[in-house]
């Protein structure tokens, strides 16, 4: 056996492995649930990444519904394709960003009144999922009890799946979700003075 031959043998050997095991887990990997799906850090991408799960449920003709934490209404991309979505229902908090009303107690109003939107969505047991975007901040700015959140999320129907975002994701979010991942922040285009750009930033 030449060497070449010797090399390809032994990465099909590999691959079988490899395979092996995947399909293995892919086996054992039985239960079927709602999950929670908890994207933090400090990186750009996390609302992102959440909308791209609302892409798949409507692949699926799934109900969804989007609660938009902290931002409030803006002119992006995502806001108009999703409005013209009949199976997506979405709520805004109207205040926008902290910085720009300076009012804790305008916001924390604010932030129990769209919760309690998003809390009725978390009972509808004819939504697929929900999408609780920004949700971290109202959490460590004390806008919302955290226990009621949780308390909520808890008792939510059992196959409704909820993608969380935002920053500094406390302990106990981390630990009542399924699947946490962390987006790290290595450039950004903000920092060298490039605006924020249609279709990539807005």
């Amino acid at each position: 056996m030449s060497e070449d031959q010797s090399k390809d043998a032994s990465y099909k050997q590999r691959m079988q492995r490899k395979k092996a095991h995947i399909d293995s887990r892919i086996e054992e990997a039985n239960i079927d649930k709602g999950i929670i799906v908890l994207l933090t850090g400090n990186g750009k991408g996390k609302s992102s990444s959440a909308l791209g799960m609302v892409c798949r449920a409507l692949g699926y003709d799934m109900k969804v519904a989007i609660v938009k934490f902290l931002k409030g209404v803006q002119d992006t991309g995502e806001d108009a394709f999703l409005v013209k979505q009949p199976n997506v229902q979405t709520v805004f908090m109207k205040t926008g960003f902290t910085w720009d009303t300076q009012d804790k107690e305008y916001d924390t109003a604010m932030a129990v009144k769209t919760w309690s939107k998003a809390q009725a969505y978390l009972t509808d047991e004819s939504i697929d999922l929900v999408v609780l975007d920004e949700l971290t901040y109202m959490i460590s700015y004390k806008y919302l009890d955290e226990s009621m959140i949780l308390n909520t999320l808890n008792n939510r129907p059992k196959d409704q799946h909820v993608v969380i975002t935002g920053r500094a994701a406390s302990d106990t979010l981390i630990q009542i979700a399924d699947t946490v991942s962390e987006v790290k922040d290595i450039k950004h285009a903000f920092r060298e003075n490039i605006k924020a750009q249609k279709g990539i930033d807005l």
